[in-house]
């Protein structure tokens, strides 16, 4: 007799009301928000209700041992199916099945009450898992350890940095023995080390036989960790099975369906952004040399990358920032202005930002770009605002022209040649 999956996702469907605030408010904030945010308020009140499906008719199963991976674009439904199988949230239609305990890390804070300290924390979360105390004091200094965070185990966790939360969070879910564990995109907001730290741990994991669920847009990481791999776009499966063919697919799709002008306006775009932010991304897009917007440049010609927002109110420095990405998510390099004579003083109005990028630069392939706006804290952060392609000149004129070029760096090395006593270069 075949053992049955240890998840099954039958028919899953989910949707939610656009421009309906489904929190619920005490009544003092209520009247607080009526007085401070008056306009918004009214805008809320008389909002068109829109409906929108973050998920619709998705069917899958995951054997136990199962690491699967979960790609797709900002908005596909990741994280929806993810907060479904974590039952933080509810379907509208269908039907999961999961045998065996969750452990989840999805968004930062996810869990944890802001007023306990790290220590007492570990100790909700194993209860949540539905663990004893002696299971829990069993693991606690592998938590700790694994964590990082031992000077700062008594203090409140809302006194925490986003990488200090994501380490501790990590280690609870890691390390609570779940038959189930799964991983959102968070891990992004820890440093290098320790990200390899969690990979390498979530593959201990599942080598002891457990399963793992892990959505991130890093293909490097899921191609490493990934046996099986589910495609989402727009909040349906366009392919479940082996890794590496369904990245090659998603990264096909997004070559040919990158749009030239990006609108950002999209709140499910968005990573830990501020609701109330005084600063919000718009528009991005890549200009070629011939100053038109295009999807896609040739690795000889210059490009600019061309960034929009708008801004409700004078602030002091706005720090704007992004980061390059290869298609299969390994970071190239970031910049932030900041590191420029630029003001970075705003009145209100329209910005934009525009960053020009050298021919002879990135090699031909598929690539992203996450853009950030900064003020006490991340305002308005999105991981992949745009994406485009480079490609092979189209053109053997040039003799520094060649048919291939191999790497995601075209970097002009300069030579030099010593031969009886002549030096060349």
């Amino acid at each position: 007799m075949m053992p049955e999956p240890i998840i099954e996702v039958k028919n899953l469907s989910k949707r939610y009301v656009l421009g309906m605030d489904m929190a619920y408010k005490r009544l003092t904030e209520t009247i607080t928000d009526s007085i401070t945010h008056p306009i918004r308020t009214i805008k809320n009140a008389t909002a068109k209700r829109e409906e929108f499906w973050a998920l619709k008719d998705v069917s899958f199963t995951v054997e136990k041992g199962d690491v699967v991976g979960i790609i797709g674009r900002n908005g596909a439904g990741k994280s929806t199916l993810l907060k479904i199988l974590s039952q933080i949230t509810y379907p509208t239609e269908g039907e999961v099945v999961l045998r065996g305990r969750v452990g989840s890390l999805l968004e930062v804070g996810t869990g944890f009450h802001p007023e306990l300290s790290g220590r007492e924390n570990i100790y909700l979360n194993g209860a949540t898992l539905g663990m004893k105390k002696k299971e829990i004091n069993e693991k606690f200094e592998d938590i700790v350890k694994f964590s990082e965070i031992g000077k700062f185990l008594d203090t409140p966790v809302k006194r925490y940095s986003s990488g200090m939360y994501v380490r501790l969070a990590f280690a609870v879910a890691a390390h609570m023995d779940p038959e189930i564990l799964i991983v959102d995109e968070v891990l992004a907001v820890g440093d290098a080390q320790f990200q390899k730290k969690c990979l390498g741990k979530m593959k201990d994991v599942s080598e002891g036989g457990r399963t793992v669920l892990f959505v991130s847009h890093n293909m490097g990481a899921i191609a490493q960790l990934c046996q099986k791999c589910i495609l989402l776009e727009k909040g349906r499966i366009v392919t479940f099975g082996d890794t590496q063919k369904v990245i090659d697919t998603y990264l096909s799709n997004l070559s040919n369906k990158t749009s030239s002008v990006i609108d950002l306006t999209n709140p499910t775009l968005r990573k830990n952004s501020l609701e109330d932010s005084l600063f919000k991304w718009t528009q991005a897009k890549i200009v070629n040399s011939k100053g038109v917007a295009t999807s896609s440049v040739e690795f000889m010609e210059p490009f600019d990358l061309v960034i929009t927002g708008v801004l409700e109110q004078e602030v002091e420095e706005l720090h704007v920032a992004f980061d390059l990405k290869s298609g299969m998510g390994v970071l190239l390099f970031n910049s932030i202005i900041a590191d420029t004579d630029l003001p970075q003083n705003y009145t209100p109005g329209t910005i934009s930002f525009k960053i020009k990028f050298d021919p002879n630069l990135l090699g031909p392939g598929f690539y992203s770009i996450g853009i950030s706006a900064k003020q006490q804290g991340i305002i308005d952060w999105i991981p992949e605002a745009i994406t485009f392609n480079v490609e092979q000149a189209s053109s053997q004129d040039n003799k520094s022209v060649r048919p291939t070029y191999d790497g995601l760096i075209v970097y002009p090395c300069k030579w030099s040649v010593h031969t009886n006593n002549i030096t060349k270069g």
